[in-house]
């Protein structure tokens, strides 16, 4: 990098007011140096400083004081748990259509670590102490396997459906994915069709909007939320492979939920029926209380809200039509359904377009005034700009947008929280799995002889294809 190059970069951090980050500059070897401008040259610094005086101003109690929040329109909402055996049967054989024809996707958020859980490697590498002790990812690859052959064998075609894998991964994450791939031989699924793809990242930064340095040659960065999505894959050429393979149904999911349906053909078929841009599945709420994130209508849009933006008198309303159920009931679980029509307009975004939030943070940094790195701060010292997946919602009216409420019990056992937890835990995802796997088979009219029994996603998907076994007297079938 020239001089010109060095003087250009730094005038424009010092213009936006950044030009702290060139506050060791003199002490810095010739390496550092160039570590330092490799970063601070991928760094969109108007823009940075523009959404973080945006963001630190902004007055949330006061904008959800303007909130009208009310529970979703009934015209936008169907249950599983409820729906006639018939409509869920017209849905699923739609979306096995549609995966025969090749026209579905899938988009995975794997980018979290198992800091929680012990680990240190990726998330989606956890096994939860099964018997068969697979990860999260090998049972996410074979249950992508088996609906490929089930829409196969319905299609009565010779040639398995292709349904790309699209993984997000982030910064500390990739590379170890790759190789878990790469080792376990991709779980049986042919390499061309998975792409890893990176999250975004955005620097740390103080309360009042100044980039932290990590140390004097390093910016702290943090990954930008799972919002970032939809930048991600505009800048990784994903929306580019999806246009060229001629998809459109993108089913998107969380890697730690041991039970989602990956491709989920019931989904796929309702959302494509309704010819909506994003539908998405929810689970009822356990009671007013639980801590967790409501689908809702805000301001008569599609959106979501954290329990803690709503009133305990709110919270514990009943619906008018049946007061054995909340008024606001819609858990999100991000498990969603795009449209490629919707995703391949992303690059018509405007950048700002999405919100940002702010989470406060203990952020490790150095010291501008005296050089000390401090790396285990005591109190939160800095914040994280997060953007969130749903934040696009508003984007749409209900004409555009469906919720599908589904079985928790069958389809959502989130893994959070390290061994013994008291939920959302190793213990509770692998008892979650073997119980399903047992009402699988009693359902089936099999006999189950051992205490636990384990469903290989290869053997069944969703409980079909279970008859033969009249008698189960093994842990793994």
């Amino acid at each position: 990098m020239t001089s010109s190059d060095i003087t250009e970069i730094r005038a424009r951090f010092e213009a936006a007011g950044q030009g702290h980050v060139f506050t060791f500059w003199n002490q810095l070897t010739e390496a550092e140096r160039e570590s330092l401008l490799a970063q601070l040259e991928l760094l969109d610094v108007e823009h940075i400083t523009e959404i973080a005086t945006k963001t630190l101003q902004k007055n949330v109690s006061e904008e959800q004081a303007k909130c009208e929040i009310a529970g979703l329109p009934a015209n936008a909402t169907d249950s599983v748990v409820d729906a006639a055996p018939a409509k869920r049967s017209r849905w699923y054989d739609l979306g096995l259509d549609l995966i025969a024809k090749n026209q579905v996707g899938v988009v995975l958020l794997a980018g979290g670590q198992g800091t929680r859980l012990g680990s240190s490697d990726p998330k989606g590498c956890y096994n939860v102490g099964l018997p068969s002790q697979k990860s999260l990812f090998q049972l996410q690859a074979e249950r992508i396997i088996k609906i490929s052959q089930l829409a196969q064998q319905k299609a009565g075609t010779d040639q398995l459906p292709v349904i790309p894998w699209y993984i997000m991964t982030s910064g500390p994450t990739k590379q170890p994915t790759v190789e878990f791939f790469k080792t376990n031989s991709y779980f049986g699924l042919d390499p061309a069709n998975i792409f890893f793809f990176d999250q975004g990242v955005l620097p740390c930064l103080t309360p009042d909007g100044k980039i932290i340095l990590e140390t004097p040659s390093k910016v702290a960065l943090a990954p930008d939320g799972n919002g970032g999505i939809y930048n991600a894959l505009n800048r990784s050429g994903v929306l580019d492979d999806i246009k060229k393979r001629g998809i459109e149904h993108i089913h998107t999911y969380c890697v730690d939920n041991c039970l989602v349906k990956v491709a989920d053909p019931t989904f796929i078929g309702y959302a494509a029926e309704r010819q909506v841009d994003i539908a998405t599945k929810v689970v009822r709420k356990r009671d007013a209380t639980e801590s967790v994130g409501l689908i809702v209508s805000k301001n008569n849009r599609p959106a979501v809200i954290e329990y803690s933006e709503i009133s305990p008198e709110l919270a514990s309303a009943k619906d008018e039509t049946d007061p054995s159920l909340l008024k606001l009931r819609a858990a999100n679980i991000v498990n969603h359904y795009y449209s490629a029509k919707f995703l391949l307009n992303i690059p018509n975004w405007t950048s700002s377009y999405l919100p940002f939030h702010v989470a406060n943070k203990k952020i490790p940094y150095v010291d501008l005034a005296t050089g000390e790195l401090v790396a285990k701060p005591t109190k939160p010292n800095g914040v994280k700009l997060e953007q969130f997946v749903f934040d696009v919602f508003p984007r749409l009216t209900f004409d555009e947008f469906a919720s599908l409420e589904v079985d928790r019990n069958q389809e959502f056992s989130p893994l959070k929280n390290g061994p013994g937890a008291a939920n959302d835990c190793p213990e509770t995802s692998r008892h979650d799995l073997l119980a399903q796997a047992k009402a699988w088979l009693l359902k089936a009219g099999a006999t189950v002889t051992v205490d636990e029994v384990e469903v290989s996603p290869l053997t069944s998907y969703g409980g079909e294809g279970l008859e033969a076994f009249s008698k189960v007297d093994k842990s793994i079938v």
